[in-house]
């Protein structure tokens, strides 16, 4: 690391290790109230925090933190996250501290065992005390920010978590939804650990229709701007609501916009004036499943073989609570069993499974930090090296005019000889991980030719059209996602627009062309014309075939055609989901060159009988099904066709839709509600002064009675992005609140 960006990165007065391992000591325990933490040395050090800290709510009610250290930053970013969803916070620790079942009932304990698997808190605890001094200062600012929220606000009551401790952030120290943890299936778990035998279910087969998580992320460089000026599209496909919309900034020269994780004390996908990066999910095979050889000795005790030899497998005991029906909490114990590869997650033809992925927090935290005060490429180049990043590829670009698409850089070396995407012969030393790669021997394109570059969570190797990395160049496990159907589309406007403006890279960012369909419709349309005259389904089709048959393949909230397309895209999935997955063919291959005409038509009967199930007629334009509500602050909300809804032209990234919108009929309701997709939608152009302009869906606030819990709905639907206020000539005259934390 260079010496200047060291001293950059000194963040404030150094904590010596015997204090860092004296404040996990004191740490209060699991249970203790919240009025127990509101000691006199407490709050006297928080309000002093307090007294160093702004939080501007511009008139978005997007929250502008100034601190005068970074740590201060940190405990006003923490303590203005709680006071939009406190909720969601919460929740977040739960499930990464493996604690869900505390507060949901033993229904979650497999959940909570899986991340048990991995994260254990006493380890976190030591690993805390050896971190940077620099970084504990901000596990203490996080812990302090949000004991500081709960403590100046009684009426919030935690369903679990009371007190926040400073090694909490090591358990959630990357920004992704899900992550590598989540490939684990839970019913395998359950049946491996109770002994049991339990089918994989429907979703975890991938034979349920569900919306793809994931993201976009478009980088444009100065040759192919208007002013010479490279361009970021930051456009993360998550759970709606899941991320919080914040500008951090302080003495110490952070100042950082975008989306953080709620509990997070990083930007996740943002920019700073120099720098941007957006994450999106990526394909790369960096989490394999040993299969182990297992001998049983007569004192009943586990050996595994390895080479020529026999080791031990490794065992531990955790005890997970969970809460009973009457509102009580019990306890379940469970013997968990691990070899080097990692724990064992489930048993298949004989062997146990074990489960290994990257498992590096302290170096995921730095990372995800410091990636924030970066100032060009190559400062994050270095920063990148630490390669704690395991599940997203990013898209970057900076004010010199930089641009480039990365992989994840915790990539581990292994021997291409061997298929990485099914369980390995765990007994074979050969299969072993053997170190990381190094950052300069992965795929990656740094100021292609094409001057841009993109991933849509497909492979590297059309990441920037004829200057992408070879996949010939590199072992097999650099990619075991594929094509998506958003890959091409994101190459056809790429290639179509130039000189590229911000303007037309919103434009980009919500193309409505769904390619999917341009290639299925036609198929369809072809097996209705070639059915005989006085064929029952000649009839009955004739009309919705006609409208289908004039179609652009492109979403409109006033289409009728894009209702009948999802309709029967959504019916023929359902029909050979099973046969596809079996052919080893991507879904959308399958539909193309596997389906009869006879099943295309039988799913556009079904597909119309719906409709006029659902609505009165086949003829519905597309806004009326497709639609975006927000009714509570619940993390799980309930939908009302009889309340209020905006409506959404795009549609789900399934179609090649490059705008996300993943929406299904719920209980009780006709009408497709969304809750996953677009959810924070930002482009940055870096200039000699920084432009940007964002949108999150819903609004800031969590809290429905807030002015700015949905004022933002008309503008995610419409893609009319806001302009952002990043520098303090930008907030003057849209400032509706400034105050300090405790006010």
């Amino acid at each position: 690391m260079s010496r200047g960006l060291q001293r950059r990165r000194v963040l404030g007065g150094a904590v010596g290790l015997a204090a860092g391992a004296a404040a996990v000591a004191v740490g209060m325990p699991y249970g203790v109230s919240a009025a127990a933490a509101r000691t006199g040395s407490d709050l006297v050090r928080w309000r002093r925090q307090s007294s160093r800290v702004t939080i501007t709510r511009d008139d978005w009610g997007i929250p502008h933190v100034w601190g005068r250290t970074d740590a201060d930053a940190v405990f006003g970013m923490m303590y203005a996250q709680a006071e939009d969803d406190f909720n969601r916070i919460e929740r977040n620790y739960l499930v990464s501290l493996g604690r869900l079942a505390e507060a949901e009932g033993e229904s979650a304990i497999w959940q909570d065992l899986r991340q048990r698997l991995f994260v254990d808190p006493e380890v976190l605890k030591r690993e805390y005390a050896k971190s940077p001094a620099w970084l504990r200062k901000l596990m203490r600012a996080w812990a302090d920010g949000l004991n500081y929220f709960l403590a100046t606000h009684p009426e919030v009551r935690p369903r679990v978590i009371t007190r926040f401790e400073p090694w909490m952030p090591l358990s959630f120290s990357e920004g992704s939804i899900g992550g590598d943890i989540e490939r684990v299936p839970l019913t395998q778990l359950e049946a491996f650990y109770t002994s049991r035998t339990l089918p994989m279910t429907d979703d975890e087969r991938g034979l349920l229709f569900r919306e793809p998580s994931g993201s976009n992320g478009m980088a444009i460089a100065p040759s192919h701007t208007r002013d010479g000026h490279a361009l970021l599209l930051i456009n993360p496909h998550t759970s709606f609501f899941f991320r919080s919309e914040q500008h951090v900034t302080s003495g110490e020269g952070l100042n950082v916009y975008g989306a953080a994780t709620w509990g997070q004390f990083f930007v996740y996908q943002g920019f700073n004036a120099d720098t941007g990066w957006m994450h999106t999910s990526s394909g790369v095979d960096n989490v394999d499943e040993f299969a182990e050889t297992i001998v049983t000795g007569a004192d009943g005790r586990h050996s595994y073989r390895y080479g020529n030899a026999l080791r031990p497998v490794t065992t531990r005991t955790v005890t997970l609570s969970y809460r009973t029906p009457d509102g009580g909490q019990a306890k379940r114990s469970f013997r968990t069993l691990a070899t080097h590869h990692g724990p064992i997650v489930r048993e298949a033809d004989g062997k146990w499974i074990a489960f290994a992925l990257m498992n590096r927090p302290v170096e995921a935290l730095r990372q995800s930090f410091l990636r924030t005060k970066t100032r060009d490429y190559a400062d994050y180049i270095e920063v990148a090296d630490l390669r704690a990043n395991s599940s997203n590829n990013t898209l970057f670009a900076d004010s010199k005019g930089a641009i480039a698409f990365l992989v994840p850089q915790f990539m581990p070396i292994r021997d291409d000889r061997f298929d990485y995407r099914r369980p390995i012969d765990g007994s074979d030393p050969a299969t072993d991980w053997r170190g990381l790669h190094s950052l300069a021997s992965l795929p990656q394109a740094v100021n292609p030719t094409t001057g841009w570059a993109f991933n849509t969570n497909n492979w590297p190797w059309t990441a920037a059209g004829a200057d992408s990395p070879d996949a010939a160049d590199y072992p097999r496990y650099f990619d075991q996602a594929g094509e998506n159907p958003r890959g091409p589309q994101a190459t056809a406007v790429l290639t179509a627009q130039r000189p590229f403006t911000p303007e037309a890279l919103i434009a980009a960012a919500f193309d409505p062309h769904l390619n999917v369909f341009a290639r299925l419709v036609p198929q369809l349309v072809a097996a209705w014309d070639a059915l005989p005259e006085g064929d029952r389904s000649k009839a009955e089709l004739g009309g919705p075939v006609d409208r289908l048959r004039g179609w652009d393949h492109c979403w409109a909230t006033d289409s009728i055609p894009t209702s009948l397309a999802v309709f029967w895209g959504e019916a023929l999935w359902a029909a050979v989901a099973q046969a596809a997955r079996e052919s080893g063919m991507s879904m959308w291959d399958f539909l193309a060159e596997r389906v009869t005409d006879s099943q295309r038509l039988t799913a556009l009967t079904e597909a119309t009988r719906r409709l006029v199930q659902d609505f009165g007629t086949w003829q519905v334009p597309w806004g009326e099904i497709n639609r975006f509500q927000r009714n509570d602050g619940a993390i799980v909300q309930t939908f009302d066709d009889a309340k209020p809804s905006v409506p959404v032209p795009f549609t789900s990234a399934t179609f090649g839709s490059l705008a996300s919108f993943g929406a299904r009929r719920w209980p009780g309701t006709r009408r497709y509600y969304g809750t996953s997709g677009n959810s924070f939608v930002a482009v940055v152009e870096f200039g000699p002064k920084l432009r940007a302009w964002a949108v999150t869906a819903g609004g800031a606030s969590g809290h429905p009675d807030s002015p700015h819990f949905n004022d933002q709905a008309e503008r995610y639907a419409s893609g009319n992005l806001r302009p952002v206020y990043f520098y303090p000539e930008d907030l003057r005259g849209h400032i509706e609140r400034r105050y300090r934390p405790g006010d």
